[in-house]
């Protein structure tokens, strides 16, 4: 699992602009129950100079990332992007092109309200909660109007628009690392066009003026009106979110352990090793030794009819016979290693982990604790003489029709080429051949409408990509990303070198969430 969204828990629309007397203003309106938030800028309609806008105040539960972290549920700071998520919301008003939006830091406590109009601004907070234009709360103004924001480069972001109908997706992880860590209070974000689109105004102090906001950088043209759903819209994957993403994927090379080759650069003669340390079904940290704490591994020859191990430690590719591996997470530990061409003969290999680091055979392992033992059959790297046309035979071997909403659920995937040709032996494999594939991804859309519930995650923050082990390839998916009482289904890409882009599989696999009353 490497995706957590977290929606919003409160947010409402806050303007200066004119109800439809053209004479007042609704300076004193809330909408903080309305299923849609906006914002827009408009010139010149009242009279000569006439300045109109709509803000949007939105905040998020960073109580809850933070208590996701502290339980693991999400990585460590710098492991872990979170991106801001709003989604567009259609209507029959002018929608503004070419323009951006600022998002930034809201530096004081406020009220979300209950009002609704955002036609006519009729719902007053008048000492009621709710922030308005001019006051955050029905006890505090704001100390200027239209919003207090933290105008330092750190907690302000931009987002440019060309058609005016797009989503709003933006990286906000430093603003948000800074909410869990406590050194910026969490008073939301602010939203609103940049000061270079919000109308012009200038006044003769060079202040804001009443309800006006002073900028006399501001355009003398109208932008209106940008809509994003709100939190208390009906449309489930509509609502605003702040998504952590990261990339969870664990790369067990045991099932495609390969010798180095000259065919190969070196980095791609380094394999990856992987022990769980299982505790009746639990994976639990190996005691003594530190979260972050080094482990070592040591590999021995043995034949395939061998069940034990034998002989002395094999020297790697560095010249050493030990390799120092370390922690990926609880009870999960890894090392990176290579075999050089001098090994070749041998035909299956041990992998030993222990503390110390000391050389010797496998009886003077720093005297030491042996905490596991595996087995690999290294594989040739060769090269071919015509061009590669790989395609796939797929299924998900544990795939069920229906999943709880509240149930992590984890996918195993078996993959073979489908021009494979076995060898047949008079002795066949109870356990079929899975082809790994190392760069996979996965995305799941709506059944019903085709809806991309999670779109494929293959950019920077590689959150879609999948993990494969010994059996194959797998992931954990989260059913809280979905919407109860429909059916999705399950798509897979996989990166093809030669074309140098992902290419989808033509597999589809269906399931639905259900939320259980009882």
């Amino acid at each position: 699992m490497a995706i957590k969204r977290y929606k919003a828990d409160t947010n409402t629309t806050i303007v200066n602009a004119f109800k439809a007397d053209l004479k007042t203003r609704g300076t004193g309106s809330n909408a903080g129950k309305a299923d849609v938030l906006e914002t827009f800028s408009v010139y010149d309609r009242q009279a000569t100079g006439s300045q109109e806008l709509s803000r949007i105040l939105i905040k998020f539960p960073i109580d809850d990332i933070s208590t996701d972290r502290t339980n693991s549920k999400i990585p460590a700071s710098g492991s872990v992007s979170f991106v801001l998520r709003l989604y567009n919301a259609e209507h029959s008003k002018t929608v503004p092109e070419d323009f951006k939006l600022v998002v930034a830091a809201v530096s004081q406590s406020w009220q979300e309200g209950v009002g609704l109009d955002l036609e006519t601004y009729k719902d007053e907070t008048k000492g009621n909660p709710g922030a308005n234009w001019i006051s955050a709360s029905n006890s505090a103004p704001w100390s200027s109007v239209g919003g207090d924001y933290i105008t330092s480069s750190e907690y302000v972001y931009e987002k440019s628009f060309s058609t005016g109908i797009e989503d709003l997706e933006l990286n906000v992880s430093h603003l948000v690392e800074k909410w869990i860590a406590g050194t910026q209070t969490n008073y939301g974000v602010g939203i609103h066009l940049s000061a270079a689109y919000e109308a012009y105004f200038s006044g003769a102090s060079g202040q804001n003026s009443g309800s006006v906001v002073f900028n006399d950088l501001g355009a003398t043209k109208s932008y209106y009106t940008k809509r994003f759903f709100g939190r208390g819209s009906q449309y489930f994957f509509k609502r605003p979110v702040i998504e952590a993403r990261w990339n969870d994927s664990v790369t067990d090379d045991r099932g495609n352990f390969y010798y180095s080759s000259s065919l190969a650069p070196a980095a791609d003669c380094l394999n990856t090793l992987y022990f769980y340390n299982y505790i009746r079904g639990t994976l639990v940290n190996i005691p003594g030794l530190a979260a972050a704490g080094e482990i070592y591994v040591s590999l021995f020859s043995g034949s395939t009819e061998n069940t034990e191990l034998s002989g002395s430690k094999l020297l790697l590719y560095d010249g050493n016979v030990n390799i120092t591996g370390g922690f990926v997470s609880t009870g999960i530990y890894s090392a990176s290693m290579g075999i050089t061409a001098a090994a070749m003969p041998l035909t299956k290999l041990f992998d030993v982990w222990h503390s110390g680091s000391n050389s010797g055979d496998r009886n003077r392992i720093n005297g030491g604790t042996v905490y596991g033992t595996g087995s690999f059959l290294p594989t040739k790297i060769e090269g071919a003489t015509a061009a590669a046309k790989p395609t796939y035979y797929l299924n998900i071997t544990n795939l069920r029709n229906i999943y709880r909403k509240d149930e992590t659920a984890r996918f195993n995937l078996y993959i073979r080429n489908k021009h494979w040709s076995p060898t047949i032996y008079t002795i066949a494999s109870s356990t079929p051949e899975s082809t790994t594939i190392i760069s996979s991804s996965y995305r799941v859309y709506r059944l019903i409408d085709g809806y991309n519930a999670v779109p494929y995650g293959t950019g920077s923050d590689e959150h879609t990509y999948m993990s494969y082990h010994v059996s194959g390839n797998y992931f954990d998916f989260d059913m809280n990303l979905l919407e109860p009482g429909y059916a999705y289904a399950l798509k897979f890409a996989f990166y093809d070198n030669s074309l140098s882009s992902w290419v989808e599989q033509p597999d589809v696999f269906k399931f639905r969430v259900e939320d259980y009353e009882y």
